[in-house]
């Protein structure tokens, strides 16, 4: 069953700092003024906190899965993904990751220590 945006939803707006924001019509979650996560219009893909250093090498690996962004997010550490090639626990793997990415490592290690 393909991963949808509730399903992520349930994962992101339970880590500490993580909130939902509507911004063009599109669901993005930030972190204080970062947006970690973002979803495309019509929900399919999802745009996630990547580094940046390392998303070729992703993206070549699974181009069923991961994509460039486009031009004008290449500047950033960011990379994309089909959510119908996800499951669960690979969705909730690459929120986490992401997440990690943009709030401080106190409060990653923290939140990894809770759960």
């Amino acid at each position: 069953m393909p991963v949808t945006i509730e399903d992520v939803r349930r994962v992101a707006e339970q880590l500490p700092r993580s909130y939902e924001v509507l911004v063009r019509d599109r669901v993005k979650f930030r972190v204080g003024r970062i947006v970690w996560l973002a979803f495309s219009a019509d929900e399919t893909q999802m745009g996630f906190a990547f580094p940046r250093e390392e998303r070729q090498v992703l993206v070549a690996s699974e181009p069923d899965v991961f994509l460039m962004p486009r031009r004008s997010d290449l500047r950033f550490n960011w990379v994309e993904v089909r959510l119908a090639a996800l499951d669960e626990a690979r969705m909730r793997e690459i929120v986490l990751d992401a997440w990690r990415l943009v709030v401080p490592r106190t409060v990653a290690l923290a939140h990894t220590a809770d759960g």
